[in-house]
């Protein structure tokens, strides 16, 4: 380090001090902070999880909680809250061809809809969907289909007491954020309490989905019913905000909204809320 005399006073001529001053906070900083770069690959990995989720038969292991409430059932308005077990799992049969199974396993609490008739709690019938899907599809196109069963587990009041089957079948396209597709299925019952009505039924799920590069997602989709024995439709329509969060090592998918049946059989609910909890297990 040198020192230099100007007009009588001595300045600290050091450069080199000065620039290994200026490394050292350099390195510092660089310790400290973490590479710019270090976090986008965790981003990435939650972006593409967050359209996978979008997706209802993506190759992806999935449990979603849908809590279901819904109001008004019959002449006392009664409420009801469902809770669907949903869970679905992909499945390799070959380097070409995946099957997916999605499973609806429903846990209901009627309360009183008319005079004279109490509250019932219990599980009501199972819905199975299998949908075979090519594995490398043309590039943002979502294709399945197969059967889907009805399986009678429900009680009197909750349930149909009928086997049901038919065709199933899943339409939808990926581009820059946004998914649109519809998913459909006939259901036909074949066996089961005589005494009970038939089943013929239609569920027609168009829906749209934008997510956000942080994993925000906004969706908007209908699950229209339409009893072909009754001859009456059934028409929520869901507007709802999503998130994908990390709980210690777990991803999980929250989902919030809100619904209003524009089309419904008499004494039928008018609105219902959801609040969905999905556990996630990518690869």
């Amino acid at each position: 380090m040198a020192v230099e005399a100007h007009g009588g006073r001595r300045c600290l001529r050091a450069p080199g001090v000065l620039g290994a001053m200026l490394l050292w906070a350099a390195s510092a900083q660089a310790q400290e902070a973490p590479p710019a770069t270090a976090a986008a690959p965790a981003a990435s990995s939650d972006a593409d999880l967050a359209m996978k989720v979008a997706n209802p038969i993506s190759d992806l292991i999935s449990v979603p909680l849908q809590n279901n409430y819904d109001c008004c059932y019959g002449p006392n308005d009664g409420p009801r809250y469902t809770l669907n077990v949903q869970p679905v799992i992909p499945l390799h049969l070959s380097k070409d061809v995946l099957l997916i199974t999605r499973t609806i396993i429903p846990f209901i609490s009627q309360g009183a809809t008319a005079p004279g008739q109490g509250s019932v709690t219990g599980f009501g019938d199972v819905t199975q969907s299998f949908f075979f899907s090519p594995a490398h599809p043309p590039k943002g196109l979502i294709l399945g289909a197969g059967p889907v069963f009805l399986w009678p587990m429900g009680r009197a009041r909750l349930g149909t007491e009928k086997f049901a089957a038919g065709p199933t079948i899943l339409v939808a396209r990926q581009a820059k954020g946004t998914t649109m597709g519809l998913l459909a299925n006939q259901l036909w019952s074949y066996a089961g309490k005589s005494s009970r009505a038939d089943v013929s039924l239609m569920t027609l799920q168009p829906f749209l989905s934008h997510t956000l590069p942080d994993t925000t997602s906004f969706t908007l989709n209908t699950e229209t019913n339409y009893d072909w024995k009754a001859g009456h439709w059934t028409v929520p329509i869901n507007a709802m905000v999503g998130h994908i969060v990390k709980v210690g090592s777990q991803r999980l998918s929250l989902q919030l909204g809100a619904r209003y049946y524009v089309e419904r059989p008499d004494g039928g609910p008018t609105w219902g809320t959801r609040f969905t909890v999905t556990l996630l297990f990518p690869e």
